[in-house]
């Protein structure tokens, strides 16, 4: 297995880093959407998600399809999509220690 680089490492958890993209990433877990899709579904602004689709994008969780004038987002592949279960799994097991963590964020 190839070793990955700290800093590389970094920037690819840093799409998970913020709650607007994990909210992205779990609403188009299963189906792809469009920017106007996420945006009514997470009842956000189009600036605002746009900004986060382009950091997904950037960290490679993420790709999207041209289809007339409209780009449909997608969790890049079957691994980004069982990454985000094995969240879900990890958390159930940890989320109790989670509440302390609070205290150590720098």
């Amino acid at each position: 297995m190839m070793k990955v680089d700290m800093d590389t490492k970094m920037k690819f958890l840093h799409g998970f880093s913020h709650k607007t993209r994990i909210q992205i990433l779990e609403s188009i877990k299963e189906e792809e959407k469009t920017v106007s899709q996420i945006v009514d579904v997470l009842d956000g602004n189009q600036s605002n998600i746009s900004q986060h689709l382009a950091c997904l994008k950037g960290c490679g969780l993420i790709v999207g399809r041209q289809d007339g004038k409209y780009v449909f987002y997608r969790v890049r592949n079957q691994l980004v999509r069982d990454l985000l279960t094995m969240f879900d799994v990890v958390l159930e097991d940890v989320q109790n220690d989670v509440t302390y963590c609070e205290n150590h964020i720098e």
